[in-house]
């Protein structure tokens, strides 16, 4: 997950300031379409690991303890994650928004 958030730095600090308009949902690589697929990647390691537990609480042989806790643990952080990313973001609108015009 972090080797992913470096990644995207690094692609946002080799965009240009000022960019042409990205095309919309049909699959861009703009802002939007990103944290789109961010928040699929947040589900699938949710889903998973819900799944992974669910299986290990039904005694299911070759889950383990372990990983049960592991993918449970990087579930929380990538949802906290997200969160923050999310609370940024409603953050620096508000402060846009009191701008003065």
């Amino acid at each position: 997950m972090l080797a992913q958030m470096r990644e995207v730095a690094s692609a946002a600090s080799a965009l240009p300031a000022v960019s042409s308009p990205v095309p919309s949902s049909n699959g861009g690589n703009g802002f939007a379409a990103e944290l789109s697929r961010s928040l699929e990647r947040v589900s699938a390691i949710q889903t998973d690991a819900a799944a992974q537990a669910q299986a290990y609480s039904m005694g299911k042989p070759g889950v383990s303890l372990n990983d049960v806790m592991i993918d449970l643990q990087k579930a929380s952080l990538a949802f906290q994650t997200s969160l923050q990313v999310r609370n940024r973001l409603v953050s620096a609108y508000q402060e846009i928004a009191s701008m003065p015009v």
